[in-house]
């Protein structure tokens, strides 16, 4: 694969699609070793000591192609979006300073968008945020927000408290609604970017998320989180998929089977969230997932739109 005028690439899509795979796949295809990086674009990946039920890279992945943003946060740590873009920009500066390319994997939406949009953050308000955290009702959190910033409230469902608590804390900490803080997530600027999206069949999907789940089970997750819950954990890392589910079952609150039938409901309704928020994005490339010539196809893309730079406005 060339190195001439490569654009730094964005692969996006659904949980359990093959997205880590393509792009180690295609960063090993430079002619030079260690032409091209990895920075992950995954809300759970940054957490250390939450690699089986995050299908955080494997350690052959990780060896085969240096990766950025995995690993950087303690779980008791509340790692946010605004921390994310501070350590991505800088990974990835520091990539084209080297004269070396970027690939961003990842399928959490706000977390690609900081990077290729280059997202303006607004402050944290940890005080307002520890007050608002206290009401256990979403929907209440829902409509008080309404109340202040009917814009913001409109885009956000009304169950995603980690939205709604964002929104209010920084409509109440700033004074200013949340909602005038850029022109927010419908907004689809041109991007240097080549972005690229894995589509896959819903039931392959599901399947692929149920087999998935086997595989944790058998790596050790449940090994995984109960030591987790040992050293405790932050409220973002305690909502992460099959961790949530499996610390209720640890705590008495529902039988395994029980907790894993959960983990498996929430994950797929969260990767038809993935697929609508990124369908929204008229910028991307959509490729089957599991073709036989996916990288060739990719490949190919990347290197026309890195060829004609009006692609990006597309």
């Amino acid at each position: 694969m060339s190195e001439l005028r490569r654009c730094p690439l964005a692969i996006v899509g659904p949980t359990a699609t093959g997205k880590t795979a393509l792009a180690v796949g295609l960063a090993q295809r430079f002619p030079t070793p260690a032409a091209c990086e990895i920075i992950s674009a995954d809300a759970m990946a940054v957490y250390r000591r939450m690699d089986i039920g995050t299908a955080k890279p494997s350690a052959e992945e990780l060896a085969a192609v240096p990766h950025h943003c995995v690993d950087v946060a303690d779980p008791a740590h509340d790692y946010n979006v605004a921390q994310y873009q501070v350590d991505a920009n800088a990974a990835l500066g520091a990539l084209e300073r080297a004269g070396r390319v970027a690939i961003v994997v990842g399928g959490t939406g706000l977390y690609v968008r900081a990077i290729v949009d280059n997202f303006t953050m607004p402050a944290q308000f940890p005080e307002e945020r520890d007050a608002i955290e206290a009401e256990p009702d979403t929907g209440a959190l829902w409509e008080a927000l309404h109340a202040l910033d009917p814009v913001a409230a409109a885009k956000i469902l009304p169950t995603n408290r980690r939205r709604v608590v964002r929104a209010l804390e920084v409509t109440k900490g700033s004074g200013k609604p949340f909602s005038s803080f850029g022109p927010g997530v419908d907004h689809y600027p041109p991007t240097r970017f080549c972005l690229v999206g894995l589509e896959i069949d819903r039931d392959e999907m599901d399947r692929r998320i149920d087999a998935r789940y086997e595989r944790q089970l058998a790596a050790g997750l449940l090994a995984e989180v109960e030591a987790l819950l040992r050293l405790g954990v932050s409220r973002t890392a305690a909502q992460a998929l099959g961790y949530k589910e499996l610390f209720a079952h640890l705590r008495g609150e529902m039988t395994l089977d029980e907790a894993l039938n959960e983990a498996r409901r929430r994950t797929k309704k969260f990767a038809r969230r993935q697929q609508r928020w990124f369908r929204r994005d008229p910028r991307i490339t959509w490729f089957e997932s599991g073709a036989p010539d996916l990288e060739d196809r990719v490949g190919g893309h990347w290197e026309r739109h890195g060829a004609d730079p009006d692609t990006s406005h597309r």
